[in-house]
């Protein structure tokens, strides 16, 4: 009668338990960090779709500077904005990265590039 009890018994055992809980926990981890640089990412879309409003190079990077100051954008600055004009309509384009320091000598590195629409 053991052995059948036995052979019903389904589920994980607590070291299966441990392993899948420290690969949540770790990936929460992984998450909880590129989150904040994902939300940085949309208020730079939104700075810069601001900025193309400029007429000169220098206006741009001046509103693209005001819009950073206010939305808190520190991975990148007026000065690192590529200003070009295609016909009568100024583009800027951007592109940056960030690190996120894992553990010891690994790192994540997030790159990202965009241009106003």
């Amino acid at each position: 009668m053991k052995h059948q009890l036995k052979s019903r018994q389904r589920g994980l055992s607590f070291l299966g338990l441990l392993v899948i809980g420290g690969l949540l926990a770790v990936t929460g981890l992984i998450a909880a960090q590129i989150v904040p640089t994902a939300i940085e990412y949309q208020a730079v879309l939104k700075a810069v779709n601001k900025a193309r409003e400029g007429n000169s190079v220098a206006e741009v990077r001046s509103i693209f500077d005001k819009a950073a100051a206010v939305d808190d954008i520190s991975s990148i600055t007026g000065k690192d904005l590529d200003v070009t004009k295609e016909g009568d309509k100024v583009v800027v384009s951007f592109a940056y990265q960030r690190e996120i320091h894992l553990t010891g000598p690994a790192y994540l590195t997030l790159k990202y590039t965009g241009r106003s629409k």
